[in-house]
């Protein structure tokens, strides 16, 4: 799917206009990205890591894309390409050739002044094409832009979102004492290819037994333990995030189940007061005195963030920042109570839409620790 338009063209310019609007008191002539996310964002077309694609944008609204080896369907008005492999072979001068192809587009623009680019991404080959031009970092202004999800961001969100319905379907149907969490992730990554219809851009997260997390190990699951399965598929570049812990043996015990109750009910306190324009911090807050009041375990990690073309975007649902809810965005909330008595302990994560009045649950799947009756 390489080079594909992902991304709805349309709505990609519209991205573009909002871009160039929300920086003009920048002043700049250009901006240039650099990063496969970001130039996905601005113009449609997905390469992944191997390839280095390059889209730049003038203060007029003309839009350029280089694409590795072909041209690519994109929103834009002009498109280049370098040679992204030599006989089958990919080349390690990727980012140079790329840059190169837009040596000539840049000239076009007569004298750059300003230009926006990524501080942490951009590489050299692009600078020296800019010469005397100021560079202004833009990044921070793409991420702020992100937050708010157009629909056709938010149609590959739920795509991805409801691969994880069907994992723990699985998951709930193979999961017993015995079973490898190797045999458990293939089949959960089978599971949502199927759900996709294609690839996965990512795969994700935690598939580890009896712990808080990690990768899968060759080891046995344990009757006795909690599976915390915290899961991440991305479609074509958008990332589900959102947590089920199943029990082992199907027979949670009455502390697990104190604390899984609990866990459950810090998505009350979440659903009761999130809404645009509340401080991320005060629902952090709250949730963290409603667990401290659990009956067993304790909870000191974030409780959340958004997701989108990052597994972790804006805004963070942790004490670290300072961010207020904004209407739009999709964001992944996960209690916890973790402790002696609990088998390590146990996660819960909901994705949600953001909306005018409050909250819409994107993740409506079981949440119970056992089997489903």
């Amino acid at each position: 799917m390489d080079g594909q338009p992902w991304l709805d063209p349309v709505l990609c310019r519209e991205r573009q206009r909002r871009l160039l609007e929300r920086l003009a008191p920048l002043d700049l002539d250009a901006v240039v990205v650099v990063m496969p996310e970001h130039v996905q964002y601005l113009a449609g077309p997905r390469w992944d890591w191997r390839f280095s694609p390059l889209f730049a944008l003038d203060a007029t609204g003309r839009a350029l894309v280089v694409c590795p080896d072909r041209p690519a369907i994109a929103a834009a008005d002009d498109i280049a390409t370098y040679e992204a492999k030599w006989r089958s072979t990919l080349r390690m001068d990727q980012r140079e050739s790329s840059a190169a192809a837009a040596a000539g587009w840049l000239a076009g623009r007569r004298s750059l002044r300003r230009v926006g680019v990524e501080w942490s991404a951009c590489p050299p080959h692009v600078t020296r094409l800019l010469g005397s031009a100021t560079l202004v970092d833009i990044e921070p202004h793409l991420i702020e832009s992100r937050r708010r999800k157009d629909p056709d961001e938010l149609a590959l969100l739920r795509r991805a979102i409801a691969a994880t319905g069907e994992m723990y379907r699985v998951a709930r149907e193979i999961i017993r004492p015995g079973i490898d969490e190797l045999e458990v992730f293939s089949a959960l990554q089978a599971a949502a290819v199927r759900s996709c219809g294609e690839m996965l851009t990512g795969t994700g997260n935690d598939y580890a037994s009896g712990v808080r997390g990690g990768p899968p190990r060759p080891r046995a699951c344990r009757a006795g333990e909690l599976y915390i399965l915290d899961l991440g598929p991305a479609c074509r570049g958008y990332w589900a995030d959102n947590a089920r812990t199943i029990a082992v043996d199907g027979r949670p015990t009455e502390l697990q189940h104190s604390a899984w109750r609990h866990v459950c009910g810090a998505f009350d306190v979440v659903e009761r007061m999130a809404r645009p324009g509340v401080r991320c911090r005060d629902i952090y807050q709250a949730v963290h005195d409603w667990l401290a009041t659990a009956p067993v375990g304790s909870w000191s990690s974030h409780l959340g963030h958004g997701i989108g073309l990052f597994v972790h975007e804006p805004p963070h649902l942790n004490p670290h920042w300072d961010d207020t809810l904004v209407e739009g965005e999709v964001i992944a909330v996960e209690p916890a109570l973790y402790g002696d008595g609990l088998e390590c302990g146990l996660r819960l994560e909901n994705d949600y839409l953001v909306t005018a009045s409050g909250l819409e649950l994107l993740t409506p799947f079981p949440l119970e620790l056992g089997r489903p009756a």
